[in-house]
């Protein structure tokens, strides 16, 4: 009877022992994300030689694996601090998303401006047929 009783308990220790590492991968992945988001946020604000690709495969592979850690573990057993900073990545990606939205407003209207003065290039008659001489068919 003994051993029974023994035997549950290491179950139950190594159940508690899991679920504690489990904990600590989430958040070990969790800092991870918070921090690649902080820190592509900050480039987009002052650096403009980063490299946008690298950030965002970074960026999807650290929210890949936080989005399979959770599943993993089961939202049941997110403890407190953990929400809490599930709560804290959610701010830091609406953060994130504010800028890259203006990032890509601004792109845009230099895009439409390159576009406007091109077009407005063409039609004032520098690249036409008549100011080269009229084309003759063979």
């Amino acid at each position: 009877m003994n051993e029974i009783a023994s035997s549950n308990q290491l179950t139950v220790a190594a159940a508690g022992s899991s679920s504690e590492k489990a904990n600590g991968a989430l958040f070990s992945i969790l800092a991870r994300v918070e921090r690649t988001i902080e820190e592509e946020t900050n480039a987009f604000r002052t650096n403009r030689d980063f490299d946008i690709g690298a950030f965002n495969a970074r960026k999807s592979r650290c929210l890949y694996e936080l989005n399979r850690a959770i599943k993993d573990m089961g939202t049941s057993d997110l403890d407190g601090a953990l929400e809490t900073g599930l709560v804290r990545l959610k701010r830091k990606l609406e953060e994130n998303e504010t800028v890259i939205r203006a990032h890509i407003t601004a792109v845009t209207e230099v895009a439409v401006l390159l576009r406007d003065t091109i077009e407005r290039s063409e039609a004032d008659g520098t690249y036409s047929a008549n100011e080269f001489g009229a084309v003759k068919e063979a």
